[in-house]
């Protein structure tokens, strides 16, 4: 598996029983945000600062990343990958609502598990952002996830910093429930605060649980579709890459 990351020491299996031609990473637990993979040291000058956005089908990457790109891309030139399982719906949403020029839209189908292709075998997305690089030099990239598990985590060979956003409506028990998505993420996003009357979730428990379970980890409430909250989600992803791309 080309450039293939194993930031957790855990054996593979299943592989037969899934039969999606790749293996799996097996945790032992939910991980622990204290001793979450570092960042790598490289070179920011062959690929801009990458950050990954991660989450269930349908807890607003799309909208989030759609908020960012609208809110930046008159401060810095950005590149964009989405990640769909057999089709570009994704890119193409961000196509017809102006996010950025098409050139810095690429999109990549990754034909199974969400996962393999930002953890296990993450090349066709390297592929993608290094076509982004050569065509367009972007100062700040973002790949955004398939839907997925609260297990789905990106290798740190392929990004340089994690957000996963889980919303609302699951309700307040996704923060406590865990997983390497909900502790292990540089920054955790909880999104569509609107519906918590509506299904009877409480954003009090829910940013307990998560203070909680991340070891004091960051963590915003956003509603990413009207921009609310966006603008910190910002103000940390500028923050990291400022402190990654600074002379040591």
């Amino acid at each position: 598996m080309a450039h293939g990351d194993h930031d957790h020491p855990h054996d593979h299996d299943h592989d037969h029983a899934h039969g999606h031609g790749h293996t799996h990473e097996k945790y032992a637990g939910p991980g622990l945000f204290r001793q979450r993979a570092p960042r790598r040291a490289r070179d920011f000058g062959k690929r801009a600062f990458t950050v990954g956005i991660g989450g269930p089908v349908g807890s607003g990457k799309t909208a989030l990343v759609l908020s960012i790109c609208r809110k930046l891309r008159d401060r810095m030139k950005l590149g964009v990958v989405t990640n769909d399982i057999f089709t570009r719906e994704d890119a193409e949403f961000l196509h017809r609502h102006d996010a950025l020029p098409s050139p810095q839209i690429r999109a990549v189908e990754t034909g199974g598990c969400p996962h393999a292709a930002i953890r296990e075998d993450i090349t066709p997305n390297l592929d993608a952002l290094e076509q982004l690089m050569r065509d367009v030099s972007p100062e700040l990239l973002f790949v955004e996830s398939g839907g997925d598990n609260l297990a789905a985590q990106y290798s740190r060979e392929l990004v340089d910093f994690t957000i996963y956003v889980v919303d609302v409506a699951g309700g307040d028990k996704v923060p406590r429930k865990g997983g390497p998505g909900v502790t292990e993420s540089d920054l955790l996003i909880v999104n569509k605060t609107d519906l918590a009357p509506h299904v009877g979730a409480s954003l009090e428990v829910m940013a307990r649980d998560a203070e909680r379970i991340r070891q004091g980890g960051p963590v915003i409430f956003t509603r990413a579709n009207v921009g609310d909250g966006v603008d910190d989600v910002i103000a940390h992803v500028l923050a990291a890459r400022a402190d990654a791309i600074a002379p040591k």
